[in-house]
């Protein structure tokens, strides 16, 4: 949580200076949160496919490590 106020009080802070010093944003803000958030599904994508293209069995979820060896009557 600290690093998004952070960044939340650096953009204040930066739109503060711009104002003072009568400079417009470079951008216009609807295309860079446009960017901003082409940037944030780019980062989110990558791990996505990774985990879809390398899917362990949904059997490796079911099986306790340690436990295959066990029989019912050995369980206390």
């Amino acid at each position: 949580m600290k690093p998004y106020l952070l960044s939340v009080g650096v953009g204040l802070l930066v739109g503060v200076i711009y104002s003072l010093l009568g400079v417009r944003s470079p951008a216009p803000p609807a295309i860079a949160l446009l960017g901003l958030l082409g940037i944030l599904l780019g980062e989110q994508a990558v791990p996505i496919a990774k985990r879809l293209l390398t899917k362990p069995p949904a059997v490796a979820y079911l099986k306790a490590p340690g436990r295959a060896d066990q029989t019912p009557d050995d369980q206390p």
